[in-house]
């Protein structure tokens, strides 16, 4: 077991027919939830986050295929209509399950197509890696590979499964995260807890730029494996999430190469983010990145957009495929060896360290290449 089902108390299931889908997973407990920024919130999302404020979850439900977003009170009636539909498999009540959905906008669920699977996939709840595998599978729109993470201490451990492949950008992405560990940790502070992992890692992620309708990042603590120290919890959930995160960013629709961005000595925590996530996001820095060329200029071009002050001649640019570094750029003077720096983005993984020093401040976001691919997987996605 690699991920949820390596936490004690969970218990998950799954179905996938065409790209229709839907998960199950069974954790009673302290529960609390981070969501999408977007003003059109998805029906699924309104309702969790009324829901959420309970602080506690029995079981979740997700469907993919169908985002039952901007679908109006339809749509809410249906999101509490797939809530009951689980609670009455699994005999819970209604109110303490969590429900999530990602998909095509605009179309509304197939509400007899969910009550089949949820009664083809109830009875089949487990604790074993096959479940956990189809339980990622049952939320996947156009990842290519189900996203898991397990980290596991010596008293507790935390495990996630997410998806996320396109509609990704800062403040979360069209990504569906259930995350759970068997530490007692309180909801109040679960929820401290998962904001500041979000925080710092799925809210650094861009492959496109487009910021969904649907994100859902859950989190649940069984409490099964007794009180732990709170910032301990803290390291192992942002490791968690920094797992699934980079997952999401490798598996972009079209991608080819996992881009990261590490951003030191800016004036503070929220800068660096602000710097980092610019660069990430810029279909300049992408497309080179694609292509292969090391155009430092773009890179400190999109950093000098991102509203945080410094002195871009004060600023220093690495390139890595994470083995190797080379300088581009030493304190505003160009020093880069041209030969070198193409032959490290040769790979999968291209790292750009780049250094404004202004401060202290430290932060890494992750994205992808942009490619051909992507126009031609998002141009006929509806039809």
């Amino acid at each position: 077991m690699k991920s949820i089902c390596g936490v004690e108390g969970v218990t998950a299931a799954g179905v996938k027919e065409g790209k229709y889908g839907l998960t199950l997973i069974r954790a009673e407990g302290a529960a609390a939830g981070v969501f999408t920024s977007n003003i059109m919130k998805a029906p699924p999302v309104v309702l969790m986050q009324e829901r959420i404020a309970r602080g506690k979850l029995g079981a979740v439900i997700a469907n993919s295929g169908c985002a039952n977003a901007y679908t109006g009170d339809r749509g809410y009636r249906d999101a509490v209509k797939m809530a009951e539909i689980a609670a009455g498999e699994l005999d819970l009540d209604a109110n303490g399950i969590g429900v999530a959905s990602t998909g095509v906008i605009g179309r509304y669920l197939d509400i007899p197509l969910i009550t089949r699977q949820v009664k083809e996939v109830a009875p089949r709840l487990e604790r074993s890696a096959s479940a956990e595998i189809q339980a990622a599978k049952g939320i996947m729109t156009t990842d290519l590979f189900e996203k898991h993470a397990l980290i596991q201490r010596e008293t507790f451990s935390v495990g996630g499964i997410t998806k996320g492949s396109g509609m990704i950008a800062p403040n979360m992405g069209t990504m569906l995260a259930f995350l759970y560990t068997d530490a007692e940790v309180s909801a109040r502070d679960l929820q401290v807890s998962l904001k500041l992992a979000v925080k710092r890692t799925f809210n650094r992620v861009v492959v496109d730029g487009d910021e969904s309708t649907n994100d859902i990042a859950l989190c649940t603590s069984t409490g099964l494996r007794g009180h732990v120290n709170q910032q301990e919890f803290q390291k192992a959930l942002e490791e968690c999430c920094r797992s699934l995160a980079m997952q999401i960013a490798i598996d972009g629709e079209g991608a080819t190469k996992l881009l990261e961005v590490t951003v030191t000595g800016a004036p503070s925590e929220e800068s660096a983010s602000a710097v980092a996530k610019t660069v990430i996001a810029s279909p300049l820095v992408k497309t080179a990145v694609y292509g292969q060329d090391p155009n430092w200029g773009r890179v400190v071009a999109a950093a000098g957009r991102s509203g945080v002050r410094f002195d871009p001649y004060a600023v220093s640019l690495w390139i890595s495929d994470g083995t190797s570094r080379a300088e581009l750029v030493r304190s505003g003077e160009i020093v880069v060896d041209l030969v070198l720096a193409k032959s490290l983005m040769a790979g999968k993984k291209v790292i750009f360290e780049l250094d404004l020093d202004a401060g202290d401040g430290t932060a890494t976001a992750w994205g992808c290449d942009l490619t051909e691919k992507y126009v031609e997987i998002n141009g006929r996605y509806t039809t």
